[in-house]
């Protein structure tokens, strides 16, 4: 018998721990980043009530000390991606006829052991693996994936109940019903809380999902996925499937029962994603619902007002937090000439006091880039700059021997159209245009169509 209408707690942001000196946090954190430092994971892939472990695998390091294995990650080849696939679809009954209050709770309880018990391993575990500072870490894995747990709950709520006018004599009722195959999401490596996101939403909604996550992040992701099932989700709603991106797009994303794809990453991946969906559309059960947040290019643009103090700390911190690996990084300026000496001079004063290295030096203001691959893209960009007739490179320098380490750089674009400035680095790479001040409205249309990004 079910005789209420039950509301959901209200939800409140995660409070933001500082792991002062001599804190508790601070204690028990660096004790997470030493116990995980000194182990090995192996990672399997999770399908139903199965752990599968397969001769494909690959290696997680610490990307600020590569030769620092922290984890073995097992992949999905053909026949674990069917098998996900056919669990996702014999899950989905069951799980869709759970009253939402039962799937709420799940994922509120989620929250519970995130913000406690599981806090510490899973910050640890994106600082080393995915080399965010204490800080990046704290605000991402802890409190924005918090955040989305209970925020996603009562936003769910909120959609159950939006019901349609009635006349009188008669009452209209509505009900959300999940898609009718399974979801792929696929999540990237510089947010955790994205990670567990992209496969929370719908799986909240009352679908299954097949969840990828981004290499590099494997283990953080592995953690908050066992959070999910100490939550008590059921075995087969979510299956976690470290893999390869060409063998998802040949053997799951061209199946019948595709209903949706769930994504962060780069626009070129989403893209060719698109394309493929496109190119077998009539080979789909349902139209597939494809939803994906792409890339950027960021600017902050200076009117010859602006208050200097202001402004550079939005600089240094817009575009080198994190290394400068968000999509909302601000990767481009413009600054009034009138003000642009005293700008530089500010700006490289305090780049000068910014302390790189290893995440477990909690003083350190950033780390290193994500991988090789990243490293090679963003210092051949650097490089080209250097002996480029159209920039100067003003401060930045880099060093792989350890870890994959780029100090904030400063490219001063000659040209507003300079290639750092229409094109995604993600990196910590800044790029300064210095326009004309009688020129504020035609510089301000230069920054609306010099990068493809709104």
């Amino acid at each position: 018998m079910n005789n209420a209408i039950f509301k959901v707690p209200e939800a409140r942001n995660e409070i933001i721990l500082n792991y002062e000196p001599r804190s508790r946090s601070r204690e028990t954190l660096k004790l997470e980043l030493d116990r995980q430092s000194k182990m090995t994971v192996d990672i399997p892939l999770v399908v139903g009530r199965k752990e599968i472990f397969t001769a494909d695998t690959d290696t997680i390091v610490m990307p600020h000390q590569h030769q620092h294995v922290l984890a073995t990650a097992h992949l999905a080849g053909e026949a674990e991606m069917k098998e996900a696939i056919r669990t996702a679809m014999e899950s989905k009954a069951a799980w869709a006829a759970m009253p939402f209050e039962h799937r709420a709770t799940i994922f509120l309880k989620a929250a519970d052991l995130l913000a406690g018990p599981w806090r510490d391993r899973v910050n640890a575990a994106t600082m080393l693996g995915q080399s965010k500072t204490v800080v990046q870490s704290e605000i991402d894995a802890a409190c924005e994936l918090c955040d989305f747990l209970r925020y996603g709950v009562s936003f769910a709520e909120e959609i159950y109940k939006q019901q349609p006018m009635s006349i009188p004599g008669v009452w209209n009722r509505q009900e959300y019903r999940p898609l009718d195959g399974f979801i792929m999401a696929i999540s990237p490596f510089n947010f955790t809380s994205i990670g567990g996101n992209l496969a929370i939403a719908p799986a909240l909604m009352g679908n299954t999902v097949i969840w990828k996550p981004a290499r590099t992040a494997t283990l953080s992701n592995y953690y908050v996925y066992r959070i999910l099932l100490e939550a008590g989700l059921p075995p087969g709603v979510i299956s976690f499937l470290p893999s390869r991106g060409k063998d998802v797009e040949e053997h799951i994303l061209k199946d019948p029962n595709l209903a949706g794809f769930h994504f962060t990453g780069s626009t070129a991946v989403f893209q060719s994603v698109f394309k493929l969906v496109g190119e077998n559309i009539g080979s789909y059960n349902q139209y597939p619902r494809l939803v994906g947040e792409t890339g950027g290019k960021d600017f902050v643009f200076a009117h010859p007002t602006a208050d200097i103090d202001s402004l550079v700390p939005a600089l240094v911190r817009g575009a080198f937090e994190y290394q400068g690996q968000k999509c909302s990084a601000a990767s481009r300026a413009y600054i009034p000439k009138s003000i642009w000496p005293d700008v530089k001079e500010k700006l490289m004063q305090k780049i000068k006091e910014l302390k790189m290295g290893d995440v477990r030096d909690f003083t350190n203001f950033l780390s290193a880039v994500i991988d090789r691959k990243a490293f090679a893209r963003i210092t051949k960009a650097i490089d080209e700059a250097r002996v480029s007739d159209d920039a100067v490179v003003l401060a930045g320098s880099y060093d792989d021997s350890v870890g994959y380490f780029i100090s904030p750089t400063v490219i001063l674009a000659k040209k507003a159209d300079y290639v750092t400035m229409q094109e995604e680095l993600f990196g910590p790479v800044l790029t300064v245009y210095v326009y004309e001040d009688e020129n504020l409205e035609e510089t301000l249309a230069l920054c609306d169509k010099t990068s493809p990004y709104a």
